[in-house]
């Protein structure tokens, strides 16, 4: 994958972060416009997700938003300069926890608290080594929103329109009563050891997992779950008779499968981030902020969200001047901006066609 050193890092919390690089992938080719504007798309990734949106000659394997990106797809590379970044604090290349610090060590307990401001900030620097000076859109779904809204508000003159996709204006109590558990596993885990577990040769993979097993209860509805696992058990063992439900192993599975692919301490530094997260921090208040923003929106909620539920992203677009709510119907809950893709791509296809000065007024596509 590749990266580019960014320099120093100017954080929040008034360290400087030293040395930063954000590792990225681009598809399609990058046009400039006389006016400055740009053909470059920039996607946001969610919490655990990563640079690699879709297979390339680069990398052949497909990425995790394959459907949308690619010849002919909602993000066209035929027209469109597709980029998207492993977020900053993350372990896909770019500078995190588990990165080299100055003394030659892992970062571990010392990496600094970094915002969601902060990482649009390394993106924004990033932008401007690439020569974007301006976006044609930029898009996020739930934690890659919480980014994508960041740059609405604090590079407004760098972004002509974005789409938010199930996703929030500011940290909720109820969501961050979601993420605190999922810290106390990992921290809780013996090998743990305060962040510092590649000092003693050692993973906390067992916490790690546990903390994904609440999140991914989040990602999905409790109709799906039901639906899908009912009462049933795995290998035909009751858990009257020692075994155990089929949707408890389907929680293990996808626990397992982040600790093969994921840092502990990234996923720790990710999520205090998000609690952190407040676009009115220093702005008056969320609401006010949000009723000044002058970048043309998509808001794009899901019905059967129960995480970023659809009726408080319907709410933050009502507040936004230049924005237009769409909703997609699903089984799956959050999880349905991966999983529905006819409708998300016949939403971001309609908006991203329209042009600039008519976007911030759209009807519903057909």
């Amino acid at each position: 994958m590749p990266h580019t050193q960014i320099g120093g890092l100017l954080l929040d919390s008034g360290t400087i972060l030293p040395d930063v690089t954000i590792a990225y992938e681009t598809y399609g080719q990058m046009r400039v416009n006389n006016d400055g504007s740009t053909n470059a798309i920039l996607v946001d990734h969610a919490l655990t997700g990563d640079a690699h949106l879709a297979s390339s000659s680069d990398n052949p394997e497909p990425g995790w938003w394959e459907h949308m990106v690619g010849p002919g797809k909602a993000l066209d590379t035929n027209k469109f300069f597709v980029v998207a970044t492993n977020v900053l604090g993350g372990c896909q290349g770019s500078t995190g926890p588990a990165s080299t610090a100055p003394d030659g060590k892992a970062w571990g307990s010392r990496f600094p608290l970094i915002t969601v401001r902060d990482m649009v900030r390394a993106e924004a620097q990033l932008a401007n080594i690439l020569g974007i000076r301006r976006w044609y859109c930029v898009i996020g779904a739930s934690a890659g929103g919480h980014r994508t809204l960041e740059w609405g508000l604090t590079y407004p003159q760098q972004v002509d329109r974005m789409i938010l996709i199930a996703t929030s204006a500011a940290t909720t109590a109820d969501q961050a009563a979601w993420i605190h558990p999922q810290l106390g596993a990992i921290e809780a885990d013996p090998h743990w050891h305060g962040g510092d577990y590649a000092n003693h040769g050692v993973f906390p993979s067992a916490g790690l997992a546990v903390a994904r097993q609440i999140a991914h209860v989040t990602y999905r509805s409790a109709q799906e779950l039901n639906t899908r696992f009912g009462r049933f058990a795995q290998h035909a063992e009751e858990p009257l008779e020692g075994g155990r439900l089929a949707v408890q192993s389907y929680l293990d599975h996808h626990g397992k499968k982040l600790v093969n692919r994921f840092d502990a301490g990234s996923y720790v530094i990710l999520n205090r981030a998000m609690l952190t997260h407040d676009t009115g921090r220093d702005r008056a208040g969320c609401s006010y902020a949000l009723a000044h923003c002058t970048v043309p929106t998509l808001c794009m909620g899901i019905d059967s969200d129960r995480l970023y539920p659809a009726k408080e992203v319907a709410l933050m677009s009502a507040i936004m001047p230049w924005s237009h709510y769409c909703e997609v119907s699903s089984l799956y809950g959050h999880d349905g901006f991966l999983i529905e893709t006819t409708q998300v791509e016949t939403y971001v296809r309609s908006f991203l066609k329209q042009p600039q000065h008519t976007v911030g007024s759209l009807a519903s596509p057909s």
